[in-house]
């Protein structure tokens, strides 16, 4: 997957294929979405090939991301703010990533250590259509599977959350 951006999305029930593209339209690859029910991603390269997947954890809000062989290689979580949507990539050795936006905001920053952008994203979809993103790699510290990957997790934590709230405010009722 290359430097430029790459467009991708949800599907409406969170399940089975959706492609990826770069700006020029063109096929890169897709996310496999894998069931509506079980909140994880693989996304496969255009020859086929898993590179890299994205899940929670058992009984966790933790997002965790590993490569093709199934091996971690990072794990994303929210961080408390009231003024902002904030979250925390551990890409272990290579480093902790902070993935930010302002409160109503559908653009997000992924800094590095020293608040360096690396990556920005972007939600482009209409109000009723499943999520979709624009990414945009700027310094390949991360590659463009893994950021894929990333953006992932923040949709499905916010999923999680809006659907756990929706829950607790049901059963008041």
């Amino acid at each position: 997957m290359n430097k430029n951006s790459l467009y991708f999305k949800d599907n409406f029930f969170s399940s089975g294929r959706t492609e990826v593209f770069n700006s020029l339209k063109e096929k890169v690859g897709e996310l496999d979405l894998n069931s509506a029910f079980s909140s994880s991603i693989d996304v496969i390269e255009g020859d086929g090939k898993k590179i890299i997947s994205g899940r929670f954890g058992f009984f966790s809000n933790k997002w965790r991301i590993s490569d093709g062989s199934g091996q971690e290689i990072g794990i994303l979580k929210q961080k408390l703010t009231f003024l902002a949507k904030k979250y925390e990539y551990n890409a272990y050795t290579r480093g902790i990533y902070t993935i930010e936006a302002e409160v109503f905001s559908r653009q997000y920053e992924v800094l590095d250590e020293q608040s360096n952008q690396v990556a920005k994203f972007e939600k482009v979809n209409g109000f009723f259509a499943s999520p979709s993103y624009q990414l945009t790699n700027i310094d390949e510290k991360l590659s463009s599977a893994e950021l894929i990957a990333v953006v992932m997790g923040v949709n499905a934590i916010q999923k999680r959350r809006k659907n756990n709230g929706a829950a607790a405010g049901s059963a008041g009722n």
